[in-house]
């Protein structure tokens, strides 16, 4: 299973990203955790100390790795470089290992951030189509609120696309810009979960606010949450009723996919 999950920043996907691999590994299943946001954070959400995830270098950075991929200087655009470099060992060589998982962070350059053609955003992006479309373990990617950085073969190979979505307008408008960009990438279904639940009038706001988005499962405002955030531990240990409430999301995305293919 491949997962995609974005969102404006700050509502919760780093959350449900971590408890999700968490649930498929506690399964026996092998899981790529993928930080693919900038403002990287799901070690902390994995409860993996500060020390240890200082050690994980984003791909971004490794601009010898990059260089000597693709055959081309990081920071350069134009000129003749490898448009599919070798990637298939990235996560046994360059991931952080635990329970089940390899985290991978991938970063983001500032060129890539800028949409070019450089030597970066395509392995970067190369990278991502990998883990996405070609290989056999679950793959969970946290993403950055946009999808710019995927390519459409990589997008139309995700099984579920998650927007995650809180209480609030700003939040509402970019699920809704998600969703058409998603669109314009060939995703058929995007997939919201509703998170810091605090009452039925919040899970009633947004169903009637995400129009033909299809509402999955929702998250209840945990303060056992916030708690394990301030201490840099784990959700997934700490957050009995989030982690209960986070496996029937599972649960459903699983009977959707099912659904499809049948």
């Amino acid at each position: 299973m491949k997962i995609a999950i974005t969102g404006k920043g700050g509502v919760g996907k780093t959350t449900l990203s971590a408890v999700l691999s968490n649930l498929f590994a506690a399964e026996g299943k092998r899981v790529i955790a993928v930080d693919a946001d900038p403002d990287a954070n799901l070690a902390s959400a994995f409860g993996i100390s500060i020390a240890d995830a200082s050690k994980i270098r984003p791909i971004a950075d490794m601009t010898w790795l990059i260089e000597e991929r693709t055959g081309a200087k990081p920071g350069s655009s134009g000129g003749i470089f490898k448009l599919n470099p070798k990637v298939d060992d990235i996560p046994s060589e360059y991931g952080y290992r635990f329970d089940n998982i390899v985290l991978l962070a991938t970063g983001k350059s500032k060129e890539a951030a800028s949409g070019c053609y450089c030597p970066e955003n395509v392995f970067l992006r190369r990278l991502l189509k990998h883990l996405v479309a070609e290989r056999d373990e679950v793959v969970v990617v946290d993403m950055e609120a946009g999808i710019e950085h995927l390519t459409r073969g990589t997008a139309e190979a995700v099984d579920a696309f998650i927007v995650v979505v809180e209480p609030g307008q700003r939040s509402i408008q970019t699920a809704t810009t998600i969703k058409e960009m998603a669109k314009g990438l060939g995703v058929k279904n995007v997939l919201v979960v509703a998170n810091k639940i605090r009452d039925k009038k919040d899970i009633s706001f947004i169903k009637n606010s995400i129009g033909d988005m299809r509402l999955i499962g929702h998250i209840s405002f945990s303060n056992a949450v916030l708690e394990a955030d301030m201490h840099g531990e784990s959700p997934y240990k700490n957050s009995p009723e989030t982690v209960s409430e986070i496996k029937k999301i599972k649960e459903s995305i699983e009977k959707i996919l099912n659904d499809i293919q049948y």
